[in-house]
């Protein structure tokens, strides 16, 4: 069933673009005879209904970023995000070698950032990318545990194979079944149990620092630096790994699957840090490893001493993931969320990430007037929404850079993203359908996020078969993602949510449609039309 719905939205994306080109060689009613300026022509008006829908927990599997840490804006609440991943030998059915010795374990994952100095000495200095909160309260209590859930990427039942999917409410499984193995002291049970190293673990912060290894030739002396940029770097519990892969039986390092079965996994488990509010920072987990050095004996002996060699064992972070949210709203995101007006529209629009909300579009006051249009043959030049930040309501809270608006009712792109070719990447690509975030140059804070959607109207004047369909408008993390993830619970208006939405953990507030919204804030559908006379 999952399949055969991935192929059918595949299918219908691909029929709209090409009934889109092969209808772009005739004139028709609603077609743009002039280009796409509207030449200071006013633009007709249309009320928009517009209303708050939550995202409940939702697929979290398979997502290229996660989240790590606690983050409070104190408008939408409080979001912990937890993750769980499984792991995987750099190199099955290793040569472990004769009574290996445990010298290091490490765990080592790169953050986002960049560059922006270096000294004399060749030291550089870094800035952290996708941290939100505040610096001065960025300490989380981070524990790493061995998970005792056996991730799996599908599952077959009656002969028929299927996604396993997980979610972003089952912090609590994870929690449940994780793996407390004791020190040989007795001490904390968790694999980050550094007693003398803080910021390890009880005192974990996101470090922007440059990070450098030296070591030393023993024959020359001569000292060789090795220099990283930012990671998060934990050392490791020596004596689990002694016992779970170096002194492993080889069959249970022998290939993938039974690795997986026998060694489940990692689970991130994310805390407050006594009164510290935290940070939160998005990690490409894909991209961490743990490395083990240890040694092992050789066959060569000097002066009736065994030589014993340095080996290292790579174990990277990767195989089926889960991020894993705990949500505290605050009392005026969950009233919005539970009265919403479907018939008025909601006064204000609450966009939220991961497992948040998005905003439910109709355009039937348009749609009321297809037929009038129609018959006068108007010319559509350019149609927008323009969707006004309630500055007043985000003050001081991260803001998203874009947000995106979809066909919600069949759950792919509309058919002005699908025709842009414009520029690249999450910030610049699909430029001219835009969404991206305007900036007042006084206050470097969002006013307004502007979408087109000429091509969309045009299609619902030309075809009398097309659907005025309902849309949603989601914050985005990458404009790039248009896959959407499954809700664990669905309801009667949306089943799954943009992936790109599950990936940010940012949100925003709107005016809405509603006639009591100021009239220079209130969403409205702005068409340009040539009208003939």
């Amino acid at each position: 069933m999952y399949n055969t719905s991935f192929f059918k939205k595949i299918l219908l994306i691909a029929t709209v673009v090409l009934l889109y080109s092969c209808d772009k060689d005739f004139n028709a009613i609603g077609d743009n005879l002039i280009g796409d300026d509207h030449f200071g022509l006013e633009p007709e008006k249309y009320d928009v209904v517009a209303y708050d829908q939550e995202i409940s927990p939702v697929q979290s599997n398979g997502l290229v970023n996660n989240a790590l840490g606690i983050y409070d804006d104190k408008v939408f609440g409080a979001r912990t995000a937890s993750f769980a991943t499984q792991v995987s030998l750099e190199s099955y059915a290793p040569t472990i070698g004769a009574e290996p010795q445990i010298v290091s374990v490490q765990l080592t994952i790169p953050y986002f950032s960049h560059a922006i100095s270096t000294n004399d000495k060749g030291d550089t200095t870094y800035v952290l990318d996708s941290i939100y909160g505040k610096p001065e309260d960025k300490l989380i209590k981070l524990s790493v545990y061995e998970s005792g859930v056996q991730m799996r990427s599908s599952y077959f039942d009656n002969g028929s194979q299927f996604p396993q999917l997980y979610y972003t409410n089952q912090n609590a499984d994870f929690d449940k079944f994780k793996i407390e193995n004791p020190t040989p002291d007795g001490g904390i049970k968790r694999l980050n149990n550094s007693k003398n190293v803080k910021a390890e673990n009880d005192e974990f912060y996101f470090n922007p620092t440059e990070l450098k290894d030296v070591t030393k030739d023993e024959k020359t002396g001569v000292e060789t630096t090795t220099r990283f940029a930012p990671q998060m770097r934990l050392n490791l519990d020596k004596t689990f790994f002694q016992t779970k892969i170096l002194n492993a039986s080889a069959s249970v390092l022998s290939a993938s699957d039974v690795f997986q079965q026998y060694f489940k996994g990692l689970y991130f488990k994310v805390e407050k840090s006594g009164t510290s509010a935290g940070n939160l920072a998005l990690m490409d987990f894909s991209k961490g490893k743990i490395t083990i050095k240890y040694t092992a004996k050789t066959d060569i002996t000097t002066d009736a001493e065994t030589v014993r060699e340095d080996r290292t064992l790579v174990i990277n972070l990767t195989g089926t993931t889960a991020s894993l949210l705990d949500d505290v709203k605050t009392p005026a995101y969950q009233t919005a969320l539970t009265d919403q007006n479907k018939t008025d529209g909601d006064e204000f629009l609450y966009l939220k990430g991961g497992q948040g909300s998005l905003a439910v579009i109709e355009l039937n006051a348009f749609g009321s007037k297809l037929t009038e249009i129609r018959n006068n043959k108007w010319l559509v030049n350019e149609a927008n929404l323009v969707f006004h930040i309630d500055t007043d309501k985000m003050a001081g809270v991260y803001e998203s850079k874009r947000v995106y608006l979809y066909d919600l009712t069949n759950n792919v792109p509309i058919l002005d993203y699908l025709t842009d070719g414009t520029g690249s990447g999450a910030a610049l690509g699909k430029a001219v359908y835009s969404g991206i975030i305007n900036i007042d140059a006084t206050s470097k804070r969002g006013t307004t996020y502007k979408i087109r959607l000429t091509d969309h109207i045009r299609n619902i004047i030309k075809s009398t078969t097309a659907v005025n369909v309902k849309l949603g408008l989601v914050v985005s993390g990458d404009i790039n993602t248009v896959a959407s993830n499954k809700l664990q619970l669905k309801n009667t208006v949306i089943t799954d949510a943009p992936r790109a939405s599950v990936l940010s953990p940012l949100g925003t507030i709107l005016f809405g449609g509603k006639s009591t919204v100021p009239e220079n804030k209130r969403l409205k559908l702005e068409v340009y039309y040539t009208k003939p006379n």
